[in-house]
């Protein structure tokens, strides 16, 4: 039995023992954090803590959001917070006590009514909630990550040496959870971010292994800017990327909300697809609708620099693939439609169209109505050798 909670006393060796089950048992398998906070605190009053507030933060590595923060308050029950991502979002961490007790490994302890305000930001949050006494300890992760769990209570005596003596006792336990349930949020995520929402699930269960594909039958979206490299020729690296990202803002929210999946972010190109789940007419109504309304942002900007896209949608199949060579792959997309779609979209410019469609996607949308496009006749797309009917689309309606 670990030195901590050999000391105490036979009435908390008990629960501290249960908590200790708990937490390196069912709760490293829990998928709601918030419930595990809950049971958490409960078991700590149970064993007689006065416990009113206790709280769980771990960094994320999200591309929206540095920390995830779940805070629980006696009768109120547990809630969860974001702290999102901006330029300067550390100022906030530099006036917490996350910060010292990360910088000097130990736990802070505060005697709120005799803290002054501004000592730390939360000070003036925890009096007005009229808590006493505050303590805060650093959990490191093998990872490099680092995170934190604190406590508080309203009792107006605060924690009894006692007390502090259980938290201190368990809190082995909470770290080890902390960082399991961290670690793997944080693998789940960056895959997710940098390969996308299957590859993620298709990685983590094993295909990891070179020339295993697996087909995807859908619509698919490929759009470019045009202009891209005139654009950028005379921006730094910051304004480039800038860019880039304000257009992948202006076509991104459109093909997920009408329900596609971004596959690849290649330059200025970006590739999605729509699975065909109810039916190919269905999906090719949603890739459409997605195209429109991510030509509808571009238009809608007034900022500078002011930039043209051109989409191309066709309907076919597309494979994802391992590639690569010895330990170094790359999850990607391959096949005969990914190539069209690319050729296609790449002919907007040359023809002066926004919006471009194969004949196979014009045939598979038919049910729906009759598209209000008209026929540019057969052309020549580089890597294809049979000439394709291309067609052009009005930016709305169907006939």
């Amino acid at each position: 039995m670990p030195a901590p909670l050999c000391k105490l006393p036979p009435d908390r060796l008990e629960p501290a023992l249960r908590l200790v089950t708990y937490m390196l048992g069912e709760a490293r398998e829990a998928s709601d954090a918030d419930n595990v906070l809950t049971r958490v605190a409960a078991m700590i009053r149970d064993a007689g803590v006065p416990l009113h507030r206790a709280s769980s933060i771990v960094p994320l590595l999200h591309a929206e959001a540095v920390a995830s923060a779940r805070f629980w308050e006696h009768g109120k029950g547990a809630r969860s917070h974001l702290f999102p991502f901006q330029i300067g979002s550390s100022s906030g961490y530099a006036q917490s006590p996350a910060a010292e007790v990360h910088k000097t490994g130990k736990w802070v302890a505060l005697w709120l009514p005799k803290t002054p305000d501004d000592r730390y930001g939360i000070v003036p949050e925890l009096k007005a909630d009229g808590y006493v006494h505050y303590l805060m300890a650093p959990i490191f992760m093998r990872s490099g990550m680092a995170g934190t769990f604190s406590f508080a209570t309203r009792r107006a005596a605060g924690f009894s040496a006692a007390d502090i003596a259980f938290l201190r006792a368990v809190f082995p336990a909470l770290s080890a959870c902390q960082e399991i349930l961290a670690t793997a949020r944080a693998m789940q995520e960056v895959l997710r971010i940098y390969v996308g929402e299957e590859p993620q699930q298709r990685i983590l269960s094993g295909d990891v292994h070179r020339g295993q594909v697996t087909h995807i039958r859908s619509a698919v979206l490929f759009s470019d800017m045009r202009r891209f490299t005139e654009l950028t020729a005379e921006m730094t690296a910051e304004e480039a990327t800038g860019l880039l990202n304000t257009y992948y803002d202006c076509v991104v929210p459109p093909i997920e909300t009408a329900g596609g999946e971004v596959l690849k972010f290649v330059g200025d190109g970006i590739l999605a697809v729509f699975r065909t789940e109810d039916g190919d007419a269905f999906t090719c109504g949603q890739a459409l609708a997605a195209a429109r309304a991510a030509l509808a942002r571009v238009e809608a900007r007034r900022d500078a620099p002011r930039f043209k896209v051109g989409i191309a949608l066709h309907f076919g199949e597309v494979g994802f693939g391992n590639v690569g060579s010895g330990m170094r792959l790359d999850y990607t997309v391959v096949g005969r439609d990914v190539n069209l779609a690319s050729r296609l979209a790449g002919l907007c410019s040359a023809l002066g169209e926004p919006l471009l469609v194969s004949e196979e996607f014009c045939r598979r949308a038919a049910p729906l109505g009759r598209l209000i496009s008209r026929s540019l006749g057969r052309q020549r797309l580089k890597g294809l050798r049979a000439p394709q009917e291309v067609f052009a689309v009005a930016q709305s309606g169907w006939a």
